[in-house]
């Protein structure tokens, strides 16, 4: 029997927030992370969140300036998932402790951000990031019955069972250097992206696209790898 309902590899943003929804919904959880948690690049992120909260504002428009933004590229039933649910997903981030910027009504100060129409860009300070990261951090705390953490873990490779399924992973304790395997009825990669492969880039020493390889080594199709999104502040 595998020892864990959810295995998730990477617990940044993505990964911590995966963790509490599979936490709430009575699953048992596996994270790990080749580092700790808060010191996932995640808290590199600085500028905040869009989503269409103003009344005035409509998950559409944010969809349109979302698509457009990419050149129309991008996957237009994701971007219709990411933007309808995007406000609901703020409410929820602020109901758990996210302390969003306020204006002097009492509102949530919305700015602009590039290729936006409204001001939709929810935002904590500079810093929206590492306070997402840590209040994420602090409620998976509340599961330690059903959550259990591996941090300064190196997945090494993706287990399959005979009809090809990932069955979890085989990872090493970088500090002991011990070995062993997770098993879990379902895998999520949260893994983040492949930044290091290029030079400059603003993203830390460990966005070095480890959960790309994974999945391409375990038969994963993949696609868009060429989609690489640049800061400006690098290109000279």
């Amino acid at each position: 029997m595998p020892a864990h309902d959810v295995l998730i590899i990477g617990a940044g943003l993505a990964g911590q927030r995966a963790a509490l929804a599979a936490a709430d919904a009575g699953s048992t959880v596996a994270i790990l992370s080749k580092v700790h948690p808060v010191r996932s690049h995640s808290v590199a992120a600085a500028g905040g969140i869009n989503a269409a909260i103003n009344p005035e504002d409509d998950w559409r428009s944010h969809a349109f300036d979302t698509v457009k933004g990419s050149d129309y590229l991008g996957d237009q039933d994701a971007i219709e998932i990411m933007c309808s649910e995007a406000p609901g997903e703020i409410m929820h981030l602020e109901h758990i402790g996210v302390t969003f910027h306020r204006n002097d009504t009492g509102h949530l100060d919305l700015r602009a951000f590039g290729g936006a129409s409204m001001k939709r860009t929810a935002y904590v300070a500079d810093i929206t990031g590492q306070a997402i990261l840590h209040v994420l951090y602090e409620q998976l705390m509340k599961y330690h019955d059903r959550v259990d953490r591996f941090e300064e873990w190196f997945n090494t490779s993706l287990l399959r069972d005979d009809s090809g399924r990932c069955v979890g992973c085989v990872a090493r304790n970088i500090r002991t250097g011990e070995m062993r395997t997770f098993n879990a009825k379902s895998t999520i990669l949260a893994t983040g992206g492949v930044g290091q492969a290029f030079k400059p880039t603003t993203n830390g020493l460990i966005c070095t696209g480890d959960g790309m390889s994974l999945a391409y080594r375990a038969g994963a199709r993949l696609m868009d790898m060429e989609m690489i999104q640049y800061h400006p502040t690098t290109m000279t």
